[in-house]
């Protein structure tokens, strides 16, 4: 409980992805390790541990990173404006207050398949 509290760091999506139709959004957190691991005690360990909730658009689902991967990749968006929310939370998939970002971007290309 004396820890510092956790602090979600995110990056514009980066540009060079965004014109070959993928969405790469980098991030950081202080103050918190981000672990594949849930439940009410894992709330108590030192250092703390999270994870965290991605959103698209308002979908009424999302999806776990738990990989502390710093990056988070999103392909086969339609063309056009979009959003990522993104919230760093505990183990018990509970927000940290303050802790959400949501970025905005245009989508100029959609990625192709082949």
């Amino acid at each position: 409980k004396d820890e510092p509290a956790p602090k979600l760091i995110v990056d514009p999506p980066l540009a060079y992805g965004l014109a070959i139709g993928v969405v790469e959004i980098q991030y950081r957190v202080e103050n918190l390790r981000i672990v594949a691991v849930s439940g009410e005690a894992a709330t108590k360990v030192s250092p703390r541990v999270g994870h965290l909730h991605v959103t698209v658009d308002d979908l009424p689902w999302w999806w776990v990173d738990a990989s502390d991967s710093n990056t988070i990749n999103i392909g086969g968006l339609p063309v056009g404006q979009h959003k990522v929310r993104i919230d760093l939370v505990d183990a018990t998939h509970h927000i940290f207050p303050g802790q959400t970002e949501t970025v905005k971007f245009t989508l100029p290309v959609a990625l192709r398949h082949e």
